[in-house]
């Protein structure tokens, strides 16, 4: 046996070995405990023994943030000085002192202070399965959608046991299944519901292709009718990818409907006008192509696109008062991004990127480039930026026309106050109450929350003092 084998066995042994729990304690005190506490009860930083996670709460989003640091909040880099073995161990003794300790999860509180208001929570729908969506027929009825393939119906604030039958089936696998639901701007006349999911082409194959698709149709009698297909990608296209899919749907004044589609792991495919993931697209409500989309007569470019360069857009929406569509979209590990669409725009995924890879490695060493546009707003580290709702309400008077935004890593909602095309201030409102999946405003104009874990959606209203 040479040196040479040797040494790589030794080191294959050593790279394999697994580091005790003790060992994950000696490194605690080593170099966490001088900020967090010696018995992890917080100190110059928070408590780790409470239940708490201020920048998510799951394994994979502790160890990154011991690895990388939170630089905002003076919280170093770990990931030159540890191995990720040692993270992990580090990781197994916070989580076992936590247990020891008694620590939970915080429960859903009651009541919010905020800067313009206290505000009462309210557990308005329980018991969903992986809530997506949330859309409001009228004062009355409300429409649900669980990621595994369910469209849900509430009467008067009451989940109506049936889900809807006769809806397409959907992919639900990885990120995939039903997502996003949304109404005519002439629903009152016509009575058109939107519906987008992950859509498999006919195969044999274990994992067959599959792509965002978009279809519409009407309710009667509980059951989806009338369906037609208003939107699928070219068969070539479709991708054994399972995350990524976006996809949210608004439509703007003039009545065009607008659609996310995330990259679906295919970074390289959001600059790539041939293919219609990493894009936002623009159709008229029954399928058409608008004659004035930007790429429209460019030679194999796809004549639906409106803007590309998006990584994975899950939120949109519509500004009550300019008309403009902005949408919420996710980094990698930092870079989310807010940005307001403009057509032919290119955003700049992944050739521009305030984030890096998971891993940690380098994706772009570009945060800029000429042609490629800024975000509005990057969030770094990234919040998981879901879907957006600017408030349109009476019950919150001072909020009118400010971005709500929802994020599923940091568990929040923030209140964004915008002027024009720019970010004035931002306010979380809402914090450890589950993962918000969207949020939007009601025809009663409270604030209504879509957590996914648990499947719950809060409703929220200002609290008025007796005697004002």
């Amino acid at each position: 046996m040479t040196q040479l084998t040797i040494l790589l066995s030794l080191t294959c042994i050593f790279l394999s070995a697994p580091v005790s729990a003790q060992d994950g304690q000696a490194l605690y005190q080593t170099h966490c405990a001088n900020c967090h506490g010696q018995n992890l009860e917080g100190g110059n930083a928070p408590s780790l023994i409470d239940g708490v996670w201020l920048y998510g709460a799951d394994r994979s989003n502790r160890t990154r943030n011991v690895r990388f640091g939170i630089a905002q909040q003076g919280m170093p880099a770990f990931d030159g000085a540890l191995t990720n073995r040692q993270i992990r161990a580090i990781d197994d003794y916070i989580m076992a002192s936590a247990k020891t300790a008694g620590a939970t999860r915080p429960p859903i509180p009651e009541k919010l202070e905020t800067h313009d208001y206290d505000i009462a929570v309210e557990r308005w729908v329980e018991g969903l399965e992986l809530p997506w969506s949330i859309f409001f027929l009228d004062q009355h009825t409300t429409l649900i959608t669980e990621r595994p393939g369910r469209l849900r119906i509430v009467k008067d604030g009451k989940l109506q046991p049936e889900p809807v039958s006769g809806l397409p089936e959907v992919l639900h696998q990885g990120q995939g299944g039903l997502m996003d639901v949304a109404l005519d701007p002439a629903f009152a006349e016509n009575g058109w519901i939107y519906l987008a999911y992950s859509h498999v082409l006919p195969s044999s194959d274990e994992r067959p292709p599959a792509m965002t698709r978009l279809v519409r149709g009407h309710l009667k009698d509980n059951t989806w009718t009338d369906q037609q297909v208003i939107y699928e990608a070219p068969p070539e296209t479709y991708r054994r990818t399972r995350h990524h899919y976006g996809c949210r749907i608004a439509f703007d004044p003039e009545g065009y409907l607008y659609f996310s589609i995330g990259d679906r792991g295919a970074s390289q495919h959001a600059q790539d006008l041939s293919r219609p993931n990493g894009k936002i697209h623009r159709i008229f409500p029954d399928g058409r192509i608008p004659q004035d989309n930007p790429f429209i007569n460019q030679q194999g470019a796809l004549p639906t696109i409106f803007s590309y360069g998006h990584r994975n857009p899950q939120g949109l929406a519509t500004h009550p008062e300019t008309g403009a569509v902005w949408d919420s979209e996710h980094g990698p590990m930092g870079g989310d991004e807010l940005n307001i669409l403009t057509p032919g725009t290119n955003y700049g995924w992944p050739e521009i990127t305030y984030g890096r890879n998971y891993n940690g490695a380098i994706i772009s060493e570009f945060e800029r480039k000429p042609g490629m546009a800024q975000p509005t707003l990057f969030w770094r580290p990234s919040i998981a930026v879901c879907g957006i709702d600017f408030y349109r309400g009476t019950l919150f008077p001072k909020w009118q026309n400010r971005l709500l935004v929802g994020a599923l890593a940091f568990e929040e909602v923030r209140l964004i106050a915008v002027e024009k095309d720019r970010v004035m201030h931002e306010e979380i409102i809402l914090k450890n109450a589950g993962r918000v999946r969207d949020v939007e405003t009601g025809p009663d104009g409270a604030i209504y929350v879509v957590l996914n874990n648990p499947g719950t959606i809060l409703r929220l209203t200002p609290i008025v003092e007796e005697g004002y």
